[in-house]
């Protein structure tokens, strides 16, 4: 018999227990199935008994299944307790949405149903390479945006959890050219300068995911120009330079303008929620629940057909950490 049991082997196998289905206790636990197939295996092998019988229809509790799960139950409970009781919990968990109306204020508002004990704070930031440095420095808790656009040295110090793969769109002045289409195809853009944040030190990851898309289709980003801050501002130095700029489909409404989705391509804008490493707070469990469900229920991490995405981002959306 081993001295010690990583907590999160007794935590795999205890959500299997309750759903007896490995594909529900990966949703659950916010990992790949294969990883918990993987733990669960590993906890057998370290006790050397069966814990589950597995067949091809169902999943059951063995005998030594069943005496070890009140006992794995009690321990999880205490660690629950411990760390809760040490890493000031009931502090307000300060959550970037990066923009009002976006798909990370449907994922906060969520959260707060499903615990409304949390005091879940909004903030706006602009950008994730800015709101990753105030995440590291403590200032903020959680963000929204491309996980990767950031270099290695900041991911080593988040965790990550696909959101949803956002259709883009550029957003126009009303009377632009482009925008009497209900939508605009990716090459209609060659010969435009589009703004996409050049210039702006929060917003590195955007920049760089507008550069991969634009290349060899004669599409430029605007070069840089110090950032507008408040509608009134945008809308002026847009009618001023009447750029468009590159949006998500869920961009909210701005007077005197039109948002157009791009297609032909879809391009996608990888959005995941980020954190601190190792942080724990119930307000941060919820946010999770939250975005996981809105995210089974509307689809958000399906693919469109013809969408468009660097293998960079595909490869760490896929990575659940």
């Amino acid at each position: 018999m081993p001295r010690d049991l990583e907590p999160r082997l007794l935590r795999a196998f205890v959500t299997v227990a309750d759903e007896l289905h490995f594909t529900r206790a990966a949703a659950r636990l916010y990992v790949a199935q294969q990883a918990l197939s993987r733990d669960v295996r590993r906890l057998e092998r370290e006790l050397g008994v069966e814990l589950f019988v597995r067949t091809t229809r169902q999943v059951a509790l063995t005998g030594d299944g069943e005496r070890l799960l009140p006992y794995a139950r009690r321990v999880l409970e205490t660690q629950d307790e411990l760390l809760a009781a040490l890493s000031g919990a009931a502090r307000p968990l300060l959550v970037d949405l990066n923009s009002a109306g976006m798909t990370s204020g449907r994922v906060l508002e969520r959260a707060r149903e499903l615990a409304p004990d949390c005091e879940l704070m909004a903030r706006f930031e602009s950008g994730l390479t800015g709101a990753a440095d105030e995440i590291a420095a403590g200032r903020l808790d959680v963000s929204f945006g491309r996980f990767a656009g950031l270099d290695a040295g900041r991911q080593a110090l988040l965790a990550q959890q696909p959101v949803r793969y956002e259709p883009m769109a550029v957003l126009l002045p009303d009377d632009h050219p482009l925008a009497d289409g209900d939508r605009i195809e990716l090459n209609a853009l060659a010969g435009e300068t589009v703004y996409a944040g050049a210039g702006n030190p929060r917003t590195l990851e955007w920049t760089e995911l507008a550069r991969l898309l634009f290349a060899g289709r004669g599409i430029a980003v605007a070069p840089p120009a110090p950032m507008a801050v408040g509608v009134e501002e945008f809308r002026r130095v847009m009618a001023k330079t009447r750029n468009p700029v590159l949006a998500v489909v869920g961009f909210p409404a701005m007077p005197g303008t039109v948002l157009r989705p791009i297609v032909d391509p879809v391009p996608l804008s990888p959005l995941s929620m980020v954190w601190r490493a190792g942080l724990r707070h119930p307000g941060l469990d919820a946010l999770r629940r939250a975005a996981a469900e809105l995210a089974a229920r509307e689809g958000w991490l399906k693919r469109v057909p013809d969408g468009w995405l660097p293998e960079r981002d595909m490869s760490l959306m896929c990575d659940n950490r």
